[in-house]
């Protein structure tokens, strides 16, 4: 079977996907996916804002993140371009301080069969601390040692662009002056655009 067959596949499979069945609102998974991505963005899960909208990063962390990548919403939705494929599929609900972490069973259910499907990715960001213990493993820097020690690879730590992260990026100002224009220079590589596009 063609890879775009599997994957295709594998989508249906997910979309229909009650494995956890006791969530607050129910399985709903949220991703975007397909064959020819050239970019991957690892999230931790979908809120309840973008759990009702069904589309990754559909709300204000959203916002945040297409202006750290210097791209349009169209383009962010343009799942030819980039996939997006969180830790956790659905809305895990809300905790004391914030919604809960990713389910767990949710990336060893699915990722070992859809990462290596996604065979034109040449960039991925890694968003958020669940999504870093996955994709760092064995690292035992602080979230903020490694976005802060990324260089050149094609697998960037980033933290998450959540309003609620507003206090670490104040109290890291060098993020927004060396590590963004570094990251969108990345990216345009990546989707071959020519230069940074206006956000929406």
């Amino acid at each position: 079977m063609r890879v775009v067959d599997r994957l295709s596949a594998l989508a249906a499979d997910l979309r229909a996907c009650t494995h956890c069945k006791d969530l607050p609102l129910g399985p709903k998974p949220i991703f975007q996916m397909n064959s020819s991505a050239r970019v991957l963005i690892v999230g931790q899960a979908p809120g309840r804002l973008t759990h009702a909208r069904g589309k990754p990063f559909d709300d204000v962390s959203g916002e945040r993140l297409r202006h750290w990548m210097g791209i349009t919403r169209e383009t962010f939705y343009d799942d030819s371009k980039i996939a997006c494929l969180p830790m956790g599929f659905c809305y895990p609900g809300k905790g004391k301080g914030g919604d809960l972490p990713p389910r767990m069973a949710c990336a060893a259910l699915w990722r070992p069969h859809l990462l290596p499907l996604l065979t034109q990715v040449t960039l991925t960001l890694v968003i958020g601390q669940y999504a870093h213990g996955y994709h760092f493993p064995g690292d035992k820097r602080s979230l903020t040692a490694r976005v802060q020690a990324w260089q050149d690879e094609d697998v960037i730590p980033l933290p998450h662009p959540s309003p609620r992260n507003g206090v670490w990026l104040k109290a890291n100002p060098w993020f927004e002056v060396d590590v963004v224009p570094r990251l969108r220079q990345k990216l345009r590589k990546s989707l071959n655009v020519a230069q940074a596009q206006k956000v929406d």
